[in-house]
């Protein structure tokens, strides 16, 4: 069970010496206790304190990574039930299965579908990250050289399926460098499982038919030496799926029973033949807690919901997506173009461009740090008024790009439009613009007509 602020502080040396970036022990302990600095941080504290106190602060769900370098999948470190509570760490991967026994028509068509179904919503490219691959044939020579097809030809990260042992063994030499995650242990095979992972640096995922089973099998794996997990509860229907992910959830995280405390790795793809119910079921897993769920297709118009509903839950309610502070260039403006301000909250700059690129007028779009917040409570906030609107605007560099002084402001902060003008100084006019971003073609024409 996690130590408290205080029984960590006891284990420390009290020397209060601020090396850790706090100014007492006490101090450090709190935040270690909460999670949000490691005891390494300490430089005075003993290996053996340093090693105990890791593991009980370790996170309740363990997180795995899946993958090597840049872009590597990393799943778990969940620590809590619901996002309001904290905010959920790690988003779940979407994997597109395939098997040894498709054709190579059937073959290429899920490769093309797999490089090319990708969308950028906020300014963030979504996507698929895994493709699972399966040996239905139990061929080692035709295992591998789809895994070399694969491998050769997308990007992914590889989850490579086979009941048997010595395939998998075949399979990985292949493909290690890529740290593929290895399905599956099984009361059957663990031990063999276990040696394997460990002499790769593989992640192991571990199949049993029940929780009970299952809890057996990785505490036999773990006292093995293998710590990266990822657990298959066996369920195949999706009111089972969903009971087993609550108890596993709720057991690693209120009474932490190590045993379960593990990402999760599900196939909606298994548990029907119908698509549609296959990407519901796949909604479900992205809320109630999937480590990785894998899909028959990547069908855009199954996944792209998939994907904005896994943006939508593991975005951080308390830290808003942001832009870089600078001045967007849209439809390429010159120095006759108007001047826009807006805050740097990415939906609103993302609404507001957008509107600009379908007004095809060429304009600067001055987007300002507001810290994430939206116009209205960027204003409220005093982030986003006249005395903090006007340096950015004398230093941002736009008053080189044109040759008039006409800055457009969103039209809920037309209260700030006098004073700002004054902030300013010189011969700066201030134009009160449009309160909806919807109003900003029909604006900007009428603006360029003067």
């Amino acid at each position: 069970m996690a130590l408290s602020g205080l029984e960590i502080f006891k284990k420390l040396p009290k020397t209060n010496c601020k090396e850790c970036n706090f100014p007492t022990c006490l101090a450090f302990a709190m935040q270690v206790a909460a999670g949000k600095v490691e005891i390494g941080q300490c430089p005075h504290v003993s290996e053996e304190i340093k090693a105990e106190l890791s593991e009980s602060a370790a996170p309740p769900i363990r997180g795995v990574t899946i993958g090597a370098g840049d872009g590597a999948l990393k799943i778990g470190e969940e620590t809590v039930l619901f996002r309001h509570d904290r905010r959920f760490e790690h988003q779940p991967g979407f994997a597109l299965l395939m098997t040894d026994e498709m054709g190579e028509d059937e073959v290429n068509k899920k490769i093309a579908q797999f490089n090319s179904t990708r969308f950028e919503r906020v300014g963030v490219i979504m996507k698929a990250e895994l493709i699972a691959i399966k040996s239905i044939s139990g061929d080692l020579a035709k295992f591998e050289s789809l895994i070399n097809k694969v491998k050769g030809q997308t990007r992914g990260w590889l989850v490579l399926m086979s009941d048997s042992v010595e395939v998998l063994k075949g399979a990985v030499a292949v493909c290690k460098e890529q740290k593929p995650l290895l399905y599956a242990a099984t009361m059957a095979n663990a031990e063999q499982m276990a040696q394997l992972a460990k002499e790769n640096g593989c992640p192991l995922a571990v199949a049993a038919n029940g929780l009970d089973e299952l809890a057996a099998l990785t505490a036999k794996l773990t006292g093995a030496g293998v710590k990266d997990l990822v657990i298959d509860s066996g369920a195949r229907t999706m009111k089972k799926c969903l009971e087993d992910h609550i108890i596993m959830r709720r057991l690693a995280l209120k009474k932490t029973f190590r045993p379960l405390g593990f990402p999760t790795i599900t196939f909606p793809c298994e548990m029907t033949e119908d698509t549609m119910e296959e990407a519901m079921i796949a909604s479900m897993l992205v809320a109630k807690y999937a480590g990785i769920i894998v899909l028959s297709d990547l069908d855009p118009a199954r996944l792209y919901p998939l994907l904005t509903l896994r943006m939508n839950i593991y975005t951080d309610p308390q830290r808003p997506m942001m832009m870089e502070e600078k001045i967007y260039e849209i439809n390429s403006p010159d120095q006759n173009s108007p001047v826009l301000i807006t805050t740097n909250f990415s939906l609103t700059y993302f609404i507001v461009s957008g509107e600009i690129e379908a007004s095809k007028t060429p304009t600067w779009l001055c987007v300002m740090n507001t810290e994430g917040l939206s116009v209205l409570t960027a204003w409220s906030a005093g982030k986003f008024v006249a005395d903090a609107i006007a340096p950015f605007i004398k230093k941002c560099g736009i008053a080189e790009k044109v040759n008039h002084r006409n800055l457009v402001i969103p039209g809920y902060v037309a209260q700030i439009s006098g004073e700002l003008e004054d902030e300013l100084g010189g011969d700066w006019k201030v134009t009160v613009g449009v309160r909806e971003a919807s109003d900003l073609p029909v604006f900007l024409q009428k603006f360029k007509k003067g």
